[in-house]
């Protein structure tokens, strides 16, 4: 299974998502912020499979965690899981051209089954 980096400011929503991966097998990491998410990636390429983050959060958003996460690590898949998914499909958001985009409100199993598929994905 994946090892995952979930950023998302939500606690209660950080926490379910948590555990609903852990309970499909994957290994997650979960912080707060893309802060806390730059300090998990550090400078180590293929220390994650996965990120998977919000983009509204406060200092530095999932647009700009997922821009520097693929710069430290190419091979690093992105999933946004957000409100305002228009935001993460403007060409002007920098955002990289191969993240996939789950809007919320989303089933649990929606999340699994799109995890699986970018897993998978070349």
């Amino acid at each position: 299974m994946a090892r995952i980096l979930l950023a998302e400011d939500d606690d209660s929503m950080r926490d379910f998502l948590a555990k609903a991966l852990k309970r499909a097998g994957h290994e997650v990491e979960a912080v707060a912020d893309g802060e806390e998410g730059l300090d998990a990636l550090g400078d180590r390429a293929g220390r994650y499979d996965l990120l998977l983050t919000d983009i509204v959060m406060p200092g530095v958003d999932g647009i700009e965690l997922a821009r520097r996460a693929a710069e430290i690590d190419p091979a690093l898949k992105i999933m946004f899981i957000t409100g305002f998914a228009a935001v993460a499909l403007n060409a002007g958001s920098r955002a990289p051209k191969e993240a996939k985009v789950l809007s919320k409100p989303f089933h649990l199993r929606d999340l699994v089954d799109e995890v699986a598929k970018v897993m998978e994905a070349a």
